[in-house]
């Protein structure tokens, strides 16, 4: 089979990197690409990166499967279009993908439905956000409502933080996704990231894992599209397995139904554990990132049996995924000023001496003199997987020291609360 991976990020590169070694895979393109993806993938030189370029693309080069990593291609409706065409396409279709597109219709789809979730406030002027800032108490969570790459959450301490939140919002820090703002009751545990294959009929859990969003160690600073993860997560025992699939996944596939959404592909589901009940503190219509990268190297099985399942609607007749019986994790090597403004064109040495991690590439470009150069926020994920999970993070750090540009940063306590227990 000809494989097609969209996206340039490392979600993508660990995809690539899983959809190759694949028996059933001849061929793997990858569109836009990256400087570490090609080294796996042909990555082909379009025009643009519109749906109707790259749809000429797959008709023209035979495709016979398309896998969506970023959520831009499936709010265009990149899901619709191929599939109109015969073209068989992993992902979320337009109506399926509002669950991220839209925090207000994510919020409101929980509430009809009483999915547990914190409680919350929508409102698109100065004024409405006052009054509720004013009456809720801190801190207080501001989501922009469409997408904004990871980066549209603020946790305000405090009034002023939250009143400057809402004039940056409201101002166009985030173009038209922060046209409407979700302030939201701040809630205080541990953190889970789900994933779910769906085939708009059935659906299978993938294994837990957990993301470090904060930019600095001990969890401080802005947040940001996430510094690390790992896989599994011990503290989720049976109990919290079967409470999660009770109150939480089963009751959003069952809505799902009801509001007539034939959900295909993968839904992230971000969760929040407090005093062991769940909450959902988010839907991402594809797959996490970070938490891609260490479940893609903990996956043993085939992943293109199922994602073929996915779309051909025969998820049920698949066995259970085989997972690696200890840890794997990733660490996000970033540059200097990220999550804000950060500087692009540095160059990157000490890749080839990595010995016991895979090094999937974020924001990486190759310059006029060949040289891989940063071009990103986040620039690598380097990724390992072990026994124990500080075995892991020794591979992982000790293989990130091999590694410099200038401004590197990471943060250097991924996985501390599982180490911990």
């Amino acid at each position: 089979m000809k494989i097609l991976v969209l996206g340039s990020g490392a979600r993508e590169h660990a995809l690539v990197w899983k959809v190759a070694q694949s028996p059933m895979v001849s061929t793997v393109y990858a569109y836009p690409g990256n400087s570490g993806i090609e080294k796996t993938a042909v990555v082909p030189k379009l025009e643009n990166d519109s749906i109707g370029t790259i749809l000429n693309f797959a008709l023209n080069e035979k495709i016979d499967f398309t896998v969506v990593g970023p959520e831009n291609y499936l709010a265009d409706g990149i899901v619709d279009a191929f599939a109109k065409h015969g073209l068989k396409i992993f992902g979320a279709d337009s109506k399926s993908v509002m669950l991220e597109s839209s925090k207000s219709f994510a919020k409101d789809f929980m509430k009809k439905h009483t999915i547990p979730t914190a409680a919350y406030f929508t409102f698109d002027n100065k004024l409405d956000g006052e009054k509720i800032i004013k009456s809720m108490p801190y801190p207080v969570v501001l989501k922009a409502d469409g997408l904004a790459a990871g980066k549209g959450v603020v946790i305000a301490e405090n009034y002023e933080t939250a009143s400057k939140t809402i004039d940056e919002m409201l101002g166009g820090k985030f173009g038209k996704s922060g046209s409407k703002i979700v302030a939201e009751q701040f809630l205080k545990g541990e953190e889970l990231s789900l994933l779910i294959f769906s085939d708009g009929k059935t659906y299978m859990p993938l294994a837990f894992s957990q993301d470090h969003k904060a930019t600095f160690d001990g969890d401080k600073g802005p947040n940001t599209g996430g510094m690390g993860a790992y896989t599994p997560v011990s503290f989720v025992d049976d109990n919290l397995r079967q409470r999660i699939n009770k109150e939480i996944v089963k009751p959003v596939f069952d809505a799902l139904k009801k509001e007539n959404i034939v959900y295909k592909g993968i839904l992230y589901i971000g969760l929040m554990i407090v005093n062991a009940k769940p909450y959902v503190l988010e839907f991402n219509a594809r797959f996490g990132d970070p938490e891609t990268e260490p479940l893609m190297t903990a996956m043993e099985s085939d992943i293109m049996p199922y994602f073929l399942a996915c779309v051909d609607e025969s998820l049920e007749n698949m066995p259970p995924i085989k997972w690696h019986q200890g840890y794997a994790a990733t660490v996000v090597i970033a540059s200097e000023g990220y999550p804000e403004n950060y500087e692009k064109g540095k160059i990157i040495s000490g890749l080839d001496n990595i010995s016991d991690s895979v090094v999937f590439h974020a924001g990486t470009k190759k310059d006029i003199d060949g040289n891989t150069v940063t071009s990103g926020g986040r620039v690598l994920m380097v990724t390992a997987k072990a026994d124990t999970l500080e075995n892991c993070m020794n591979k992982i750090y000790s293989d990130i020291e091999k590694i410099y540009f200038d401004g590197a940063f990471c943060r250097k306590d991924i996985g501390y609360r599982e180490i911990n227990r």
